[in-house]
C-alpha cells in the first residue's frame, strides 16, 4: 500500500493511501474508461496522496491494456487473473480462502458477519490472508458485530480492509464513518468509537489524531494502519476527501 514507512505528520500517517478507488462499482457504476479518467484526475490532484489502488473486477482486467496502474482485483468471475505486475492485491468473497494463498502480495477475503465468524478470521490468519469487511449495502453490519470483527482482527493479528458505505468521515444515523473505524483501530474501545456521531470530538493535527480524551502519535497511527486497518474501498474517492477537507483535517 502507499503508506510511508515513517512520517512525522499524524495526518499523513492517518490518511495516506487510505482510499481504494472503485469507481466502476455501484452506486457510481462508471464505465471503465470513465472510471480510469476519474481515478487519474483524483490521483493527480493535491489530495491524490490519500488514494491507494484502482479497484477493478477481474472480468474487466483484460480491458485495461497497459495503463500504468496499481491494481486491486475483485474476483467476480471465479477465476484468478493472469499474472500482471500491476496487480498488488486480490479481493474475494466466495472462493475457498485456501486457493488464494500466495495469489498476490496482499489477499483479502470478505468475512460475513453472521454467527460466530471468529473462526474465519483465525483461518485467514493461519493462511496469511487478510480480512475484508462490508460496512454498507444490503448487509449493513450493526455496531456490535463490526466491533467484534475489529477486535478479532486485532487479537489474531489479521490486517483488514473495509468496503461499502464509508462515504463520510463520521457516523450519521445507520451509516458507519471511516474516522470511527480509524478510531476503533487506533484506540480500541471499538463499540464506543464506532457509535460516535459527534464530529467535534475528533481531531487531526500534525502531531496527533485525537478522539475525545484519547490521542495517538504518528508512530502509533502508522502501526495501526499497517497492522490492522489498512484501507477502505469506495466508488467515490472525492466524497471522503471532501468530508475530511470540510473538517479541516488535511494539510493545507
Amino acid at each position: 500500500m502507499a503508506l510511508p514507512e515513517t512520517t512525522t505528520d499524524a495526518r499523513r500517517a492517518l490518511f495516506a493511501g487510505l482510499i481504494d478507488h472503485a469507481p466502476t462499482f455501484p452506486p457510481a457504476s462508471l464505465s471503465l474508461a470513465e472510471g480510469l479518467a476519474e481515478h487519474l484526475r483524483v490521483r493527480e490532484s493535491a489530495t491524490g496522496w490519500l488514494v491507494n489502488r484502482f479497484v477493478c473486477p477481474s472480468s474487466k482486467v483484460a480491458q485495461l491494456d497497459r495503463e500504468p496502474l496499481r491494481l486491486s482485483i475483485v474476483l467476480d468471475d471465479g477465476r484468478l487473473p493472469a499474472e500482471d505486475p500491476r496487480i498488488e492485491a486480490l479481493e474475494a468473497a466466495e472462493l475457498d480462502p485456501e486457493v488464494l494463498v500466495d495469489a498476490a502480495s496482499e489477499v483479502y477475503w470478505e468475512v460475513p458477519l453472521r454467527g460466530d465468524f471468529s473462526f474465519r478470521i483465525l483461518q485467514l490468519g493461519e493462511l496469511g490472508i487478510r480480512a475484508k469487511v462490508r460496512c454498507g449495502g444490503a448487509t449493513l453490519p450493526r455496531i456490535p458485530a463490526l466491533a467484534e470483527f475489529v477486535q478479532g482482527c486485532r487479537r489474531l493479528q489479521v490486517p483488514f480492509k473495509a468496503t461499502a458505505g464509508l462515504h463520510h468521515p463520521v457516523r450519521a444515523g445507520d451509516e458507519h464513518g471511516f474516522l470511527n473505524l480509524l478510531a476503533a483501530a487506533v484506540f480500541g474501545d471499538e463499540e464506543e468509537a464506532l457509535a460516535e456521531e459527534d464530529p467535534s470530538v475528533f481531531g487531526a493535527s500534525p502531531d496527533a489524531f485525537s478522539w475525545r480524551h484519547r490521542s495517538a502519535s504518528p508512530e502509533e497511527i502508522s502501526r495501526a494502519r499497517s497492522e490492522l486497518f489498512v484501507s477502505f474501498g469506495t466508488c467515490s474517492a472525492q466524497e471522503p476527501i471532501d468530508g475530511l477537507e470540510g473538517l479541516g483535517f488535511l494539510p493545507g
